[in-house]
């Protein structure tokens, strides 16, 4: 998996590609939560992810409350429809803003 962060005026995306999994999942939060020291506005771009595991669920669930915490927000962008049914099942999709 690979992450590339871009800074914009008000937040703060990551661009995400590969698979989300419990081998993936530490970098994906470290990044995650590195971005919200920086900024409390996060857009995840998953347009190059397939999959995403149950640990990455729990990451994507702790950058959401670490931004809800500092008055901001997490966005998930381009997701694909795997992943959305993935979102879909798990409930989660209720619990994220995605775009």
């Amino acid at each position: 998996m690979t992450i590339n962060e871009k800074i914009e005026s008000d937040k703060i995306v990551l661009e995400v590609e590969g698979k989300i999994d419990s081998m993936t999942t530490p970098q994906l939060q470290d990044a995650i939560l590195l971005s919200l020291q920086k900024m409390k506005n996060l857009e995840v771009d998953f347009a190059g992810v397939s999959y995403i595991s149950s640990a990455g669920l729990r990451a994507l669930l702790m950058g959401v409350k670490t931004a809800q915490s500092k008055q901001g927000s997490m966005v998930l962008l381009n997701v694909a429809e795997p992943v959305q049914e993935i979102f879909k099942m798990t409930g989660f999709s209720d619990i994220f803003v995605i775009k």
